[in-house]
């Protein structure tokens, strides 16, 4: 039986469509629908609820070196408040899950891992508990909600609530004792969607209060409730893997081009030698669509006759407003510029491989 966050019944308040997600039931879209709310997030501002994802806490004197041995990044050298992207790999390599950790300070980290994963996460996380002495893992899920609020007026908005020097200054970091409204939060610039914004982290039972004071106080800039359409559109245009999809337990980091996270340089941490000892043979590229026709995940590739790989998303783009695609190709078919096709139900679709991300808020 399916879940629900806190702000199931403000969703169905809002004329929120319902449905299944990771074990949630999720607003899908509300009746402005995808395209809207994906536009909104890149024009003004559009409001998430999060709080299906899972937090947990890693604690004590051990929990730097049980996160260094867990995780491929490294948080040796993280200042209070920074966050940090991550792979956790099982002994083979490939991935259990991607998550983010901030350091609230010496011996505390705050972990937030995927919705669909979190219990395989945390399962994983107390089997390795005992690898490293001083350190335990809770799991704090149950009482924690996330609102993202994303969007080139996000600050616009959230400055009305929050003084200026209250802020998180430096992308990927957070305030960890906020408060919005009467309400304690953790303000944290970061965000799924590839336009600027926050998410807050606030006590379960304070997620409806936030929501209608944040949809009140950004009215003016038009401040969108978004669902799940628009998240999905939205990171797919940003070039954002998702687990599942661009990575998965049969994929490693290398292939999925997270190698930015993947610190060879720490002297050890689960995955590691079979990282080292393997050669990707195939890669995470961007396609353009320029054949008729949307491409979705698990299509073939060709490369003429020749089948080179997997889509692995697929959708069209909003704001770019063409389709466009990621998969998974041999390298030796992954140069910008390449021509292939995709089978979509015995038709073959055009395609052009581009740079991701295919939407930035740098990237004209």
């Amino acid at each position: 039986m399916e879940k629900t966050t806190p702000l199931y019944s403000t969703h169905q308040a809002h004329g929120g469509k319902i449905v299944p997600f990771a074990g949630y039931l999720l607003p899908v879209q509300y009746q402005t629908g995808v395209i809207a709310e994906h536009m909104a997030v890149r024009e003004s501002c559009g409001l998430f609820d999060v709080s299906h994802m899972g937090e947990i806490l890693c604690e004590g004197p051990g929990a730097l070196k049980l996160l260094n041995h867990l995780l491929t990044n490294d948080f040796t050298n993280m200042y209070d408040g920074q966050a940090r992207y991550s792979l956790m790999c099982y002994e083979n390599g490939c991935c259990v899950d991607d998550l983010i950790v901030y350091k609230v300070r010496d011996e505390r980290y705050f972990i937030v891992v995927n919705a669909a994963n979190k219990d395989k996460d945390f399962t994983w996380m107390k089997a390795h508990e005992q690898d490293v002495e001083g350190a335990t893992f809770t799991d704090i899920s149950h009482s924690v909600a996330q609102i993202a609020v994303q969007g080139p007026k996000a600050h616009e908005i959230l400055a009305k609530l929050l003084p200026e020097d209250e802020f998180p200054v430096k992308y990927y970091s957070a305030c960890f004792d906020r408060t919005i409204g009467g309400m304690h939060c953790i303000v944290s610039k970061t965000g799924y969607t590839g336009s600027a914004g926050y998410e807050l982290y606030l006590d379960a039972e304070n997620a409806a209060a936030m929501w209608e004071l944040l949809l009140e106080t950004g009215k003016e800039e038009g401040l969108t409730c978004c669902g799940l359409g628009a998240r999905d559109t939205l990171r797919l245009e940003a070039g954002m893997p998702l687990y599942g999809h661009e990575m998965n337990e049969t994929i490693t980091p290398l292939e999925s081009g997270l190698g930015f996270c993947v610190k060879f340089s720490k002297e050890e941490f689960i995955g590691k030698e079979a990282l080292e000892a393997s050669e990707p043979a195939r890669t995470r590229i961007g396609l353009k669509i320029t054949g008729r026709g949307i491409v979705r995940e698990h299509m073939p590739v060709f490369s003429d006759d020749i089948k080179v790989g997997m889509t692995t998303s697929g959708t069209h783009a909003p704001y770019l407003g063409y389709p466009i695609a990621m998969a998974l190709v041999d390298k030796a078919y992954a140069a910008v510029g390449t021509k292939l096709t995709a089978d979509v139900r015995g038709r073959k679709v055009e395609m052009e491989v581009v740079s991701l991300p295919f939407y930035s808020k740098t990237k004209k």
